[in-house]
């Protein structure tokens, strides 16, 4: 069994800039497990650096050989791989072996889909036509690109003034907004002010993650205050997460990322429990390729009806990233061209015996 990790650095056509950080550039990691002639495929996008939580590229990087030693561990007890049903089983939770159980699960889940010659959609059949969403920044002046499929536009924002123009890029937006704070707030005056300006030439549908990580109580506060749904992104990654943030009523949607929460089976509890517990769910994305962009579609059109992070994002060079057809699996995979250009960081021969 041979698993091959790659990177490749893609650069975005149109950056973000968001509280902390301008999301510019970003490494996506793939993983390419074979076995047997049958071949899967996983990837990740990680943050460059640690942010609210979020594991850093190096970190995840370490985390992906301490998953693949697990997963060797596993086919030498019993002779073969496990399904990917299983793999969440083997991380401790941690938000940096979230991500790599998320790359190792989707490599999995394509090797044995491949192997059965069965589609995703066999497993996870389509009851939604999931809409997108953009996402923009009102923290710069740089022009929005925004697809005209989009039914909803989540617009990046931090406490101070808003850049010039941006109440009027706003007011030409014809679906609502999510205001994504990306955790930079520490007073409820900055969101109330902001809100109303906002609410002046747009309509807003969410106030996403105002507060810090684990913050339950002030978003709770603000929640009571206002009356659009607080949303809670960088702070939800475990089901415990989620009965937290209801238990609190610290908000009213979430916004479910699979490699934050540890894979896309994780990330199908989580949507089901938040809908028993009636919070709105939508699937949201760190800037991937085409080809786990579709994996997460085929997730959303399964369970969620909310807009969601699954439109193809623009980057220069495009050719690199594009994904080829193929007739089972998730209908796609890495383009061939791509992964030869691609910075090869390890080639593991797992033992099986």
């Amino acid at each position: 069994m041979i698993a091959t990790l790659y990177r490749q650095n893609a650069v975005l056509a149109q950056p973000v800039r968001a509280s902390e950080q301008e999301h510019r550039e970003r490494s996506r990691l793939f993983l390419r497990i074979e076995r047997d002639g049958v071949v899967g495929y996983g990837e990740v996008a990680p943050q460059p650096h640690e942010l609210n939580g979020d594991p850093g590229f190096g970190d995840v990087v370490e985390a992906v050989g301490v998953a693949l030693l697990r997963l060797e561990g596993v086919v030498a007890r019993e002779g073969e791989l496990p399904s990917w049903s299983r793999v969440a089983r083997f991380s401790s939770g941690s938000p940096k072996e979230n991500v790599a159980t998320t790359l190792v699960e989707m490599a999995l889940l394509d090797r044995e889909l491949r192997a059965s010659s069965r589609s995703i959609v066999e497993l996870w059949p389509r009851r939604f036509v999931t809409p997108t969403q953009a996402t923009v920044s009102l923290l710069d002046d740089a022009p929005w690109r925004v697809d005209g499929s989009a039914r909803r536009v989540r617009v990046k924002c931090a406490p101070g003034d808003l850049a010039n123009g941006a109440l009027e890029r706003l007011e030409r937006l014809s679906v609502p907004v999510i205001v994504d704070y990306n955790c930079s707030v520490t007073s409820d005056l900055t969101v109330l002010t902001q809100l109303e300006l906002i609410r002046r030439v747009a309509t807003v549908a969410a106030i996403e993650q105002p507060y810090e990580v684990g913050n339950f109580i002030d978003h709770a506060r603000l929640a009571a205050l206002i009356d659009v749904p607080v949303s809670i992104d960088e702070g939800l990654r475990s089901t415990r997460d989620l009965t937290r943030i209801v238990n609190y009523g610290a908000a009213t949607m979430i916004c479910v990322k699979p490699a934050r929460v540890g894979g896309l089976a994780n990330a199908r509890t989580l949507i089901d429990r938040a809908r028993d517990l009636g919070v709105a769910v939508y699937v949201g994305g760190f800037f991937e390729s085409p080809f786990a962009r579709g994996v997460h579609r085929a997730l959303a059109e399964s369970c969620v009806n909310e807009p969601s992070d699954l439109s193809v994002i623009d980057v220069e060079r495009n050719d690199e990233v594009k994904s080829t057809h193929v007739g089972v699996s998730f209908g796609i995979e890495p383009a061939g061209a791509m992964l030869a250009s691609a910075e090869r960081l390890s080639v593991t021969s797992l033992s099986e015996s």
